[in-house]
């Protein structure tokens, strides 16, 4: 089955990702501002907490999904020929995966 957000979906997908992420921005601030912490040693344990490590992952998921829709529509919008348009998409969803990696490795890395 082929996963598709196109039309209502896309808008839903869209807007709950960016409210998720405006949420965790808030949490996030409001924890940096009432707990700071001053070394490195801290912000490892902190970003290492499975809550965190789950909500950072949770973000970065959200955060691409949103990239993906927006650009998505940008280039079926305004890319014409079919072939760039194919072409461009599958740079964008590459691009993405990678990030996607490269987020995880990060995440996997600080658990150890």
């Amino acid at each position: 089955m082929r996963l598709r957000f196109t039309g209502l979906a896309a808008w839903w997908v869209q807007r709950a990702s960016a409210v998720f992420m405006l949420l965790f921005i808030v949490v996030a601030l409001a924890a940096f501002s009432l707990y700071p912490r001053p070394s490195y040693l801290e912000w490892r344990s902190w970003a290492s907490s499975p809550g965190v490590a789950l909500a950072m992952l949770a973000f970065f998921a959200a955060l691409l999904l949103h990239m993906w829709v927006g650009l998505r529509d940008v280039l079926l919008d305004y890319a014409k020929p079919a072939g760039l348009r194919r072409l461009l998409l599958g740079g964008v969803a590459g691009g993405l995966s990678g990030i996607a990696v490269w987020v995880v490795l990060i995440l996997a890395r600080v658990q150890t």
